[in-house]
């Protein structure tokens, strides 16, 4: 079976700003509350010392080309030796950076769907086709179909796996990950680059960066957007193999991490801890939620991430819900009509009381 271009109904469109929401349902932009972008609902710690500066180099002049002091805290979080990481502003722009370095339009890309929209992005963006491996179903929480995936590897150049998985929430066992990458290993000089996308690594404790010593051209993607809470400073992170990260290293644009950006970040890797408290107070409120849910007649899926996939009927029922929900100015997260989620919200976790504001209007719907 031959690759693909991604459908057109899965064209990945951007949010809306608050101010357009807002506009639309006549409320005030600060009564607008997203549950749809997995962002922390708890500002991150420590931050004023670095806005006041002193920033080397000063702001007048290009940060760093190097990131050196980023790279080095990026190291000592994550016990990689400085040479095997590459940053860039946001995981997005890694996961471009891998598309950019590995596909062309000759090539192809695996996705196992559903899963992060921005994989079927930057695959076509390089002008590759797409090999689409459906996951398992609801009853088994949308895992990977490993052997339907295996079957696959020596057809793409790129294959895109994420741990948690977004937007379902289910963790990979390690196992199955081990296998994709021993069963690529085997594929010799038709093995392709095997990116493992750890946005959630912090909520599970769990990560496959080991691999890489076996396996060079397995690539592992962070952010700092998650548990760190730091989505608008924009950092993210590759680990790899010295030969791989190199040549990530010659498509990556020299400046775009931002002096503050490159700070900020380097300082709350180095401040992991309120990291951790951020994902235990999550974690806890998660479960609230969960509960909560459970008790006016929803069932969210079990979740190792920030958010809730939640099943609400068919997709004409879910636009309907989102509906509701935006009229009271919630933004959830919708799914199209293509799309194998279609008939689900998914819902980041905020505070308790923005929680409640969620819970009073869901509690409200017949069911």
């Amino acid at each position: 079976m031959a690759a693909s271009p991604a459908p057109a109904s899965e064209v990945y469109t951007w949010e809306p700003s608050n101010a357009s929401i807002a506009r639309r349902y006549g409320l005030r932009p600060d009564r607008i509350l997203r549950f749809d972008t997995n962002t922390s609902p708890f500002p991150p710690d420590g931050v004023a010392a670095i806005l006041a500066g002193p920033f080397d180099p000063p702001l007048n002049e290009y940060p760093d080309s190097e990131y050196a002091e980023l790279t080095e805290a990026i190291s000592a979080y994550s016990g990689v030796p400085s040479e095997e990481i590459v940053v860039g502003a946001g995981a997005d722009e890694i996961l471009d950076l891998i598309a950019k370095a590995f596909l062309t339009d000759r090539a192809a890309a695996l996705i196992p769907t559903p899963t992060y929209s921005m994989y079927g992005v930057v695959t076509s963006h390089r002008g590759a086709g797409v090999v689409v491996v459906p996951r398992r179903g609801p009853a088994a929480a949308f895992v990977l179909y490993l052997p339907a995936l295996i079957a696959r590897l020596a057809d793409v150049a790129v294959v895109w796996l994420c741990a948690p998985n977004n937007p379902t929430g289910a963790n990979e066992p390690r196992e199955v990950l081990e296998a994709v990458v021993d069963a690529a290993e085997g594929l010799g000089d038709s093995r392709p680059v095997v990116v493992v996308d750890e946005a959630y690594h912090e909520f599970t404790g769990e990560t496959v960066v080991p691999l890489r010593s076996r396996y060079p051209k397995l690539v592992v993607v962070r952010t700092l957007s998650k548990a760190f809470a730091l989505a608008g400073i924009r950092v993210g992170y590759g680990i790899s193999s010295r030969p791989t990260i190199a040549r990530l290293e010659r498509v990556r644009p020299p400046g775009s991490v931002s002096t503050l950006s490159a700070g900020l970040a380097a300082a709350a890797l180095r401040r992991s801890s309120d990291a951790r408290a951020n994902v235990a107070r999550i974690e806890a409120e998660r479960e609230r939620l969960g509960e909560a849910l459970r008790g006016v007649g929803f069932r969210p899926y079990p979740t190792a991430t920030n958010f809730l996939l939640v099943p609400i009927g068919t997709h004409a029922e879910a636009e309907a819900a989102a509906e509701s929900l935006l009229r009271a100015g919630i933004v959830p997260r919708t799914f199209g009509p293509a799309n194998p989620l279609r008939g689900h919200l998914r819902l980041t976790v905020r505070s308790a009381p923005e929680n409640d504001r969620l819970l009073e209007v869901m509690s409200g719907w017949s069911k």
